[in-house]
């Protein structure tokens, strides 16, 4: 802005405020007011700023305010006023606008202000300047508590506001473009700084115990002094370190001399060696230009391969909405004085403030004393200084406020607030992202203190460490983030150093997980989940049709006589009729229809007596409204009001309808709000890591691996090992088959670099050798040759693309899959074949049968005919007429739909009706007392009574009423007294022998209802094998290196058959293994299918741990069952016939196959990765105890189990059996 263009009184005011005269400045009378009609002036500025702008543009703070304040400091009036002044002008130019404005003008107007803070910053940059700064705050600090007052209080505030408002000021991209070891403008600010003891006075205010108010401002002016700084380069700082920089240099001019040379030996391998003067034109036979001829190519033949249709045409402009986030700042080398000055400002910061100051940090953030978003510095200055104290020469006790489970648990706490907010609120995404990526620093910084932990020669330290990580791997929550972070990870929103910082995480948090779980044989841990019922649904076509109006004028002449020998007295009324009750949750609303309900069923029973009674009682119960009659009804009116309720169509309760065996859910169906069920359970590694076998995460990966070239080794080697896991560990190759990564592996092979050094690898650089008394960091491999990455990803893609190719030799349509990121279930079907995994849903569970064409074309007649009906409902007038097989609504709905007869099924609704009424009746508690006194010395007084109940109710209202009537006192009077016997398959299992046991996922979706309709059904149903049943599963199974299980059941079986022929009397028998073999293969899917196919029972309830042999087999079930699952092949090498399981089971060499270089094992940790077997373990079971006494009731109350005791000694590594104890839940 021109200065002529000024206004005038802002123009007069200034030259009220003195003159600068060489060095000396010389202040006019006037001074003082001239600096309060200036704040006043900024008080009541546009929104343009226009003050603000036009006192930058006249220099005001450079050549008036700051001459003012080193000058005449000893005016303390005056000193006050230009501080307050200059904290005014100095202030963030986002702080001034809100936000960077989306318009040019206003634009325009920000970056004016900005450019005018930088001259601020650089003006700042004085030693003179600070100095007066530090002596002033000196002398406030040496007053006493008692002798400070609210000014001086104020003063304080405002010189830390002001050196955080310099600090703050963004370098300025065009003027700063000096190279690493300059001298920038910052790095003058933070001389100056240090000079003048500023930073001595922060160490101060970090650890006085009297300044704990400043504990923010000055974490805050820290952050900044740091801001282009990195942890790991101060922390090697003055350790040989000119030596090391120098070296560093050196290898990165090396890797781009070795580059260099690479791609000229590969353009002087492909152009001859004589030129011809003639370049001549070629025919790309084979390749079509516009038309239908082939190419005219005019160049060399050497220029062939950067050939493509794309030459010469207009790059296509990407829309701003899809360009990748913009990076944060990298961090620059500083000048040398400045880096050692903050070195020892970080060691002395370490030793005697960092701990004090975070705890109350953290403590203002906890009792939201602090501002909105302050948490960030608190995250910033815990990656930051722990990095620095690890890489320093590692000491746990200097940063011991910011490591144990607390400290996870806030960092995790606020990832998960800025994960959800940026998936909120979609305009500030950017900005939540931003904060979401210190989140992720600081616990990756977390992670890394605990492994280095790990290393610590002190035993204390060490065992800290384990009871941190025990504490992480236990909750759910922690082994929960990564997963969510890269499923919702949008590079539009979140920059790529933000997606490497995750995939290091991840790949150190799996490493620890792995190590952890290695040296045990079992690991609990949390397990949640949300369980919600769905809302009970019944089709049309199977309620209850009220009856028609001829039957009831039928039946109101037969109850006419009844009622009236009731009205004349000749009939008594029953006394213990009572509509109401007190003590029941349900509202009074829903009790009084209900009332109207039971006296309409007492009139349709013919019961004339009580539906008068009932009428009676609830006039008195409910006499407003006259619902019942008024209080003084004659004979003839409550006859009126009797056929009234007889006559009227009341919404009657309903059963609910059995769950339908289909997957999808209707768009209009409802759920109830779900609760979240806490369980522990029995970790399993490769069933977490199989968590991460997903499209969002190969992606992820893909899109960091497109810039190995500028990713560091640390980053590729996290990358290529987690791409590693999928592929080699889970046995997921074909998860990798994708045309994007094929297209990175093409670049990669042809990479002239990478290929020369396959070839030939040269002596590496010299690497500067590591300073005494400075530890490796954890997670961060020793400098490595620059080509040592790529060529991991190198072996990796050869790996995959030979994987691909063995698999096009037999699947054609591989290639089509390329086009596609798949899922495991997608994965498995081109290994296996397509439809395998649907026929094995067929054999899981019941299928919807197939629409017929015939079927087809008569829904179609009926839907036509009754869609213009008025008043009736489409879909229960078509499920009346439809014959067999009797299909449901939502199946009728779906295939209207599907027919294109519907847009969807929101165009059906369904009918509205009254609540569910669930009352208790007088005959249903006599019931009850009856069969709690007739069970009450039973073993399982609950499960008898719900055995004989001729009402169906749920377990937690029969707890319920139980209380109620006063029969029990608590709830562990009813918990049965030992562990049930025998309880039969469930229907699914008895009538389909193939069916594979329910893994853990199938029951986290049974409902509470199904609970209790499964434990109502009979105590002891059995299916009888046929001759033969399983021989050719366990042929398979044999195949696949299964010998030694199904030679350990085959040997049950014979051992229970001679016992039973023995004995005389049948027992169910719990299969127990006891070796980790035989456990495993307990818990295989198609294990379990064979068990099922011979007729075994699986565990009925959650109380059951163990596969049981039923009682109903006979011996000669048993034997011929044992015979088709006998193997007549030759025993496998080293297991000979006499030993049924050796301690350790051989892995086959036919199924080993090498891995690639590199890939074997992790380039961080001496111990291999092991390899896992084809047959992988599932998710262990869990078992449930009904009461604390269910040890000692149910010793002796089973037989003997089978078990290898009886043939081998006990192996030494059983595992542990998980047992969890969750109180039952009320409905």
């Amino acid at each position: 802005m021109d200065w002529y263009m000024m206004n005038c009184e802002l123009l007069a005011t200034c030259s009220a405020l003195g003159y600068l005269e060489g060095d000396v400045y010389h202040r006019e009378p006037d001074c003082l007011e001239s600096v309060k009609d200036l704040i006043r002036y900024l008080r009541h500025e546009d929104e343009t700023r226009d003050v603000r702008q036009q006192l930058g543009a006249a220099q005001i703070l450079q050549n008036d305010l700051l001459p003012i304040l080193v000058q005449y400091p000893q005016d303390k009036v005056l000193f006050d006023a230009v501080i307050r002044l200059m904290v005014n002008l100095t202030q963030p130019a986002l702080l001034c606008f809100g936000k960077v404005p989306p318009d040019a003008t206003s634009r325009h107007h920000f970056l004016q202000v900005l450019s005018y803070l930088q001259a601020y910053k650089e003006a700042f940059a004085s030693e003179k300047v600070f100095g007066v700064l530090s002596e002033k705050l000196y002398n406030l600090l040496q007053l006493d508590w008692e002798q400070r007052q609210e000014e001086d209080t104020l003063l304080i505030e405002r010189i830390l506001l002001l050196v955080r408002n310099v600090l703050h000021v963004p370098p300025d991209p065009m003027e700063e473009q000096g190279v690493d070891g300059d001298a920038s403008v910052h790095d003058r600010v933070l001389w100056a700084l240090h000079i003048s003891g500023m930073d001595d006075l922060l160490k101060f205010l970090a650890s006085a115990q009297v300044e704990q108010q400043w504990a923010l401002h000055v974490l805050e002016i820290i952050s900044l002094m740091f801001r282009d700084q990195s942890p790991e380069e101060l922390a090697a700082l003055g350790q040989g370190q000119a030596a090391a920089e120098h070296g560093e240099d050196t290898r990165e001019l090396e890797t781009l001399r070795q580059r260099e040379l690479a791609e000229k030996r590969a353009r002087a391998l492909q152009r001859p060696s004589r030129h011809s003067r003639f370049g001549g034109s070629y025919l790309l036979q084979g390749l079509k230009a516009i038309g239908d001829r082939d190419v005219v190519f005019h160049k060399g033949l050497h220029n062939l391969k950067s050939y493509s249709h794309d030459l010469g045409k207009e790059t296509r402009r990407v829309p701003r909405r899809r360009q990748a986030a913009p990076e944060a700042e990298h961090p620059r080398r500083s000048a040398r004085n400045v880096r050692l000055f903050l070195r020892r400002f970080c060691q002395d910061f370490l030793e005697g403030c960092y701990n004090r100051l975070m705890l109350l940090v953290k403590d203002q953030l906890v009792r939201e004393k602090a501002q909105q978003h302050d948490e960030t510095y608190y995250l910033w200055a815990t990656a930051f200084f722990m990095a620095f104290n690890r890489r320093r020469g590692f000491r746990p006790e200097l940063v011991s406020e910011t490591v144990g489970v607390r400290a996870f648990h806030f960092i995790e706490q606020n990832l998960t607030t800025y994960y959800e907010m940026a998936l909120m609120d979609k305009k500030e995404a950017v900005t939540w992202a931003r904060r979401m990526h210190l989140a992720l620093k600081a616990y990756q910084e977390l992670l890394r203190t605990v492994q280095e932990m790990d290393r610590s020669p002190e035993q204390a330290v060490r065992d800290s460490s384990q009871v941190i990580k025990s504490n992480i791997f236990y909750m759910m929550e922690y082994r929960e983030l990564f997963l969510a972070l890269f499923r919702k990870f949008d590079e539009t929103k979140q920059p790529r150093s933000f997606l490497r910082d995750l995939v290091e995480t991840a790949h150190l948090f799996l490493r620890m997980l792995e190590h952890f779980c290695r040296g045990r044989t079992s690991l609990v841990v949390q397990s949640k989940r949300v369980r919600r019922r769905k809302k009970p649904r019944t089709p049309a076509a199977l309620a209850p049709q009220p009856p028609s109006a001829a039957e009831l004028e039928e039946l109101w002449a037969g109850l006419a006589p009844q009622l009236q020998a009731c009205l004349q007295g000749e009939v008594p009324l029953p006394e213990d009729v009572v509509p109401f009750d007190a003590a029941s949750e349900t509202p009074v609303e829903e009790q009084r229809a209900e009332a109207l309900l039971r006296i309409q069923g007492c009139l349709q029973d013919t019961q004339a007596p009580q539906a008068l009674r009932l009428l009676r009682s609830a006039r008195d119960v409910w006499p407003e409204g006259d619902v019942f009659g008024p209080p003084d009804a004659e004979p003839p009116e409550e006859t009126r009001l009797l056929r009234e309720i007889l006559f009227a169509p009341l919404p009657r309760h309903v059963p609910p309808e059995a769950e339908e065996p289909e997957e999808e859910e209707e768009e209009d169906e409802e759920e109830e709000e779900g609760t979240v069920q806490v369980s522990e359970k029995e970790f399993n590694f490769l069933d977490y890591l199989k968590r991460f076998a997903c499209t969002p995460v190969v992606r992820a990966l893909v899109l960091l691996l497109r810039g190995y070239a500028r990713n560091s080794p640390r980053t590729n080697h996290c990358a290529a090992r987690l791409l590693h896991r999928l592929a080699r560990d889970l046995h997921m190759e074909a998860l990798l088959f994708q045309l994007s990564l094929f297209a990175l592996f093409h670049r990669l092979l042809s990479d002239p670099a990478a290929s020369a050094h396959q070839v030939s690898r040269g002596p590496a650089p010299p690497e500067p050798p590591t300073p005494p008394g400075r530890g490796v960091p954890p997670g961060v491999s020793q400098p490595r040759s620059p080509f040592l990455c790529p060529q991991e990803l190198v072996a990796l893609a050869k790996f995959v693309l030979g994987k691909f190719f063995a698999l096009a030799a037999t699947n054609k349509k591989v290639f089509v899959e390329l086009l596609f990121w798949k899922s495991p279930a997608a994965v498995r079907e081109m290994t296996e074949g397509y439809g395998s995994l649907q026929g094995e849903e067929g054999t899981g569970r019941s299928r919807v049968p197939p629409w017929t064409p015939q079927e087809e074309q008569e829904l179609r007649d009926l839907y036509w005919k009754y869609k213009e009906v008025e008043g009736e409902d489409v879909i229960a007038a078509i499920l009346a007429h439809l014959p067999a097989p009797g299909r449901t609504r939502r199946q009728v709905v779906k295939q209207l739909v599907r027919l294109g007869l519907a847009s969807s099924a929101k165009d059906f609704p369904r009918e509205r009706k009254g609540t569910h009424l669930v009352l208790w009746t007088q005959e249903q508690e006599e019931e009850l007392v009856r069969l709690f006194e007739e069970f009450q010395g039973s073993e399982d007084i609950l499960g008898n009574i719900m055995k004989h109940l001729t009402a169906r109710r749920s377990r937690a209202r029969v707890v319920e009423k139980l209380l109620g009537l006063g029969l029990v006192s608590e709830r562990k009077e009813l918990y049965k007294k030992r562990r049930r016997k025998g309880r039969g398959p469930g229907p699914g299992v008895a009538g389909a022998p193939a069916v594979p046991a329910r893994d853990s996922s199938a029951e986290d979706r049974d409902s509470e209802e199904e609970e209790d309709e499964a434990e109502e059904g009979p105590m002891e149903e059995y299916w009888a094998p046929k001759e033969g049943a399983g021989q050719g599963l366990a042929h398979r199974l044999h195949q696949e290196g299964l010998v030694r299980p199904l030679r350990w059941l085959e040997n049950c079986l014979r051992r229970t058959a001679g016992d039973r022929e023995e004995d005389g009397v049948s027992h169910p028998v719990p299969l127990v293994p006891l070796s980790e073999e035989n456990e495993d293969a307990m818990e295989d899917r198609r294990f379990q299918a064979l068990l099922l196919q011979l007729g075994l029972r699986p565990p009925a309830s959650e109380q059951e741990s163990f596969w049981r042999i039923p009682a109903a087999l006979t011996p000669q079930q048993l034997r011929r069952a044992a015979a088709s699952i006998a193997h007549h092949g030759p025993d496998p090498p080293g297991s000979p016939q006499g030993l049924l399981e050796p301690p350790g089971c051989p892995q086959d060499p036919d199924l080993a196959e090498q891995l690639p270089a590199g890939l074997g094992s992790d380039s961080e940790s001496e111990e291999p990765v092991p390899v896992p077997s084809l047959v992988q373990p599932g998710t262990k079971r869990r078992r449930e105890l009904d009461s604390e006494d269910e040890d000692d009731g149910s010793s002796g109350a089973e037989p003997a189990p089978c078990s290898q005791e009886d043939e081998e000694p006990q192996p030494q590594g059983r595992r542990k059996r998980i047992r969890r104890v969750e109180e039952e839940e009320e409905d």
